[in-house]
């Protein structure tokens, strides 16, 4: 099990990051965390990753996240942690080199299937391509804890949506996600818990079973939490009309 107690993370004296953080993941969850801009969902994920400082106690089952049980995470981040002048191939070597459970079949399945060449430098990909091969080493890597922050970005809707398919698909019941992503209407079906983040703090966190019986869909749970304005964009279109005018 990931738990987080009390964790709190500031930047340069500015407010809480994390305010005071409580959360339990357990195996085989698909945790989805949502939050607009500056919630937190980024920092959080990083500070499990140990990538930076906080206060408070991060445990993976009982122990702090160290150099002795970093590889049961993985993470794939638009900012990309690849080698670039690398070729996939490159990667699959080094990966299998450095991870013992690197699985070498899923790795090869998810190449073919987002037709990712293995010979060509990671350099020369496209944005989206990118972070289809970021998402691939996070999943390959054989790690428990798999964690992704807008892994989508620059992706076509289909092949997001046929991705949600088959990482349901190839998951395994030992093997926990936890994604952040704005794509709220494509992830509704795909996770089991949603996790919302507002200014640090933890806002809701509800099951999708729940939801389901509410008879709510996952973005309308969000706005609803949020207190999202429905006529935020009217009002906004009436002010400016309105000094156009005048």
């Amino acid at each position: 099990m990931l738990e987080l107690k009390n964790v709190r993370k500031s930047y340069y004296g500015s407010r809480n990051a994390l305010d005071g953080v409580d959360l339990a993941v357990g195996p085989g969850e698909i945790v989805g965390i949502f939050g607009e801009n500056g919630a937190g969902k980024t920092t959080l994920m990083k500070c499990v990753l140990g990538l930076l400082a906080f206060d408070g106690t991060i445990l993976l089952d009982g122990a702090p996240v160290t150099r002795k049980n970093l590889a049961r995470l993985s993470f794939a981040t638009c900012e990309h942690s690849f080698f670039p002048n690398l070729t996939p191939a490159d990667h699959r070597d080094f990966y299998r080199a450095q991870f013992p459970a690197f699985r070498e079949k899923r790795f090869r399945a998810l190449l073919d299937f987002f037709s990712l060449p293995e010979k060509r430098p990671l350099r020369q990909f496209s944005t989206g391509q990118k972070n289809q091969f970021e998402v691939i080493l996070a999943l390959s890597q054989g790690a428990e804890y798999i964690l992704m922050d807008e892994p989508f970005a620059g992706n076509d809707v289909f092949n997001r949506e046929d991705f949600y398919k088959v990482l349901l698909g190839i998951l395994e019941p030992t093997e926990t996600v936890l994604l952040s992503t704005h794509l709220l209407e494509e992830v509704g079906g795909f996770i089991s818990r949603a996790v919302l983040l507002r200014k640090g703090k933890i806002l809701q966190d509800v099951s999708a079973l729940e939801l389901d019986e509410r008879g709510e869909k996952l973005v309308d749970f969000v706005k609803s939490s949020y207190h999202y304005e429905g006529d935020r964009v009217s009002r906004a279109l009436s002010e400016l009309t309105g000094e156009e005018d005048g």
